[in-house]
């Protein structure tokens, strides 16, 4: 989050993945054998907004992904860095949204309702 906004991503999904269309995601992704959940969040990061410096203030939680037994782990993090768009070939564009402003085509309502609590 910055400045109480939260950066999400419309990621062009096609229907041999989780679903057909467009959606807000958060930054983030799979890990690699042998990674750990912090090697892959920053990997992920880096590969998806090209952010490198970043600080992980805490975990928020954990909660079903898109796959039958995928968890995903939500993390509050802070950089000094501006996103850039890294993969125009996955993600149409980043933006800043407060958690007011969340696009009812956010792909996880689970991570939803964490944002939404963290601010209250």
């Amino acid at each position: 989050m910055r400045e109480g906004k939260v950066l999400l991503g419309l990621r062009n999904y096609k229907t041999q993945q989780y679903k057909d269309g467009d959606f807000w995601t958060t930054p983030g992704g799979r890990c690699d054998k042998g990674e750990n959940t912090e090697e892959t969040l920053r990997r992920e990061v880096e590969e998806e907004i090209g952010i490198k410096n970043f600080k992980i203030k805490k975990e928020l939680g954990i909660v079903p992904g898109a796959k039958e037994g995928d968890e995903v782990h939500v993390f509050l993090c802070e950089t000094d860095e501006e996103e850039k768009l890294m993969e125009p070939e996955k993600f149409e564009e980043w933006k800043w949204f407060s958690p007011e402003e969340i696009p009812e085509n956010f792909i996880n309502p689970d991570i939803l309702k964490i944002i939404e609590n963290f601010k209250k």
